[in-house]
């Protein structure tokens, strides 16, 4: 997948595209609906599929705060990528492009430059200053600058209306196994190994601390699988404050299960699976010690029974 950054970045297609548009944050099952439409019409019309996103999210622009992402934007173009599309186009979103008119977004933007024939977009899509474009104006300038539109409607998954808005409020409340539902996978987090006080170590089981690339990780005990490299490890992950220690900082540990090798500096990833328990605070390290082993068992009898 070939990704342009910027408006002045975008090259001469050699011949026109199909376009979906939105901030697809956390890629769930709405977003993978429109990204599957968007590569089969591509294909019909033999016209490239491509991709247009924002960055930073536009609330920050236009409410003054950025709500905390489900995905870094590396994280959200890599999963984009695995559905075919050909191109993704990054804008920043600043306030000269939050003041084009909704006109001037479609003509300027997306037909001129991007060279649109057709324009795929969820149903709740809003774009143009002051958030004045909507569906309804889309289907107007269709018929006015000669261009197809589809909207897509919001996705229903066991009675919850999938948005990244509510998966962001499941994350941050650890209700991980209802959120993987709406996106279709496992939530994911990204970061670097680093150096923590060895308390795991101490207690007899060394974790990997992590500085995470991304604003949320649910909180409590999870089932997870780490992934180093091309390989991955089942693996128990803790996302707390240590409160035994009396410690008050967010931390992110991972007990990775049968792996022994140093992964200081390294990359990973942790995807998380199963919620095991809520964090609390054990009267003695001993007794955190007993209740870490027990949540060893429930992870390893859990990748038993998924690879029976």
């Amino acid at each position: 997948m070939q990704v342009i950054k910027g408006l002045k970045q975008i090259p001469f297609f050699p011949k026109d595209c199909v376009i979906a548009i939105g901030n697809f944050d956390g890629v769930h099952l709405g977003h993978r609906k429109i990204l599957q439409i968007l590569v089969r019409e591509a294909r019909k019309h033999n016209l490239f599929s491509l991709l247009l996103t924002f960055s930073p999210h536009p609330e920050k622009v236009l409410v003054g705060r950025k709500p905390k992402m489900l995905q870094t934007l590396d994280q959200r173009l890599r999963e984009i990528e695995k559905y075919g599309i050909q191109i993704a186009v990054v804008l920043p979103f600043n306030r000269r492009f939050a003041g084009l008119s909704a006109e001037e977004f479609v003509r300027t933007i997306v037909l001129e430059k991007l060279k649109a024939k057709k324009i795929i977009v969820g149903e709740n899509f809003r774009f143009g200053k002051n958030r004045e474009g909507d569906v309804s104006k889309l289907n107007a300038f269709a018929a006015e600058f000669h261009f197809d539109i589809q909207s897509i409607p919001q996705v229903v998954k066991k009675d919850d209306v999938v948005s990244s808005s509510l998966i962001r409020e499941l994350v941050q409340k650890g209700d991980i196994e209802r959120a993987n539902t709406l996106t279709g996978r496992p939530y994911e987090i990204e970061g670097t190994v680093i150096k923590g006080k060895s308390r795991g170590k101490n207690l007899g089981f060394p974790t990997a601390n992590i500085h995470s690339l991304n604003d949320l990780a649910p909180p409590g005990v999870f089932i997870s699988e780490v992934e180093i490299g091309s390989k991955s490890w089942p693996s128990v992950t803790h996302v707390g404050s240590k409160p035994t220690f009396n410690e008050k900082d967010t931390h992110i540990e991972s007990y990775i299960i049968d792996f022994r090798n140093n992964l200081y500096g390294q990359r990973i990833r942790i995807s998380f699976l199963r919620k095991i328990r809520d964090e609390k605070k054990f009267r003695t390290p001993e007794d955190l010690s007993l209740q870490i082993r027990k949540d060893l068992e429930s992870a390893k009898s859990y990748f038993q029974k998924k690879t029976r």
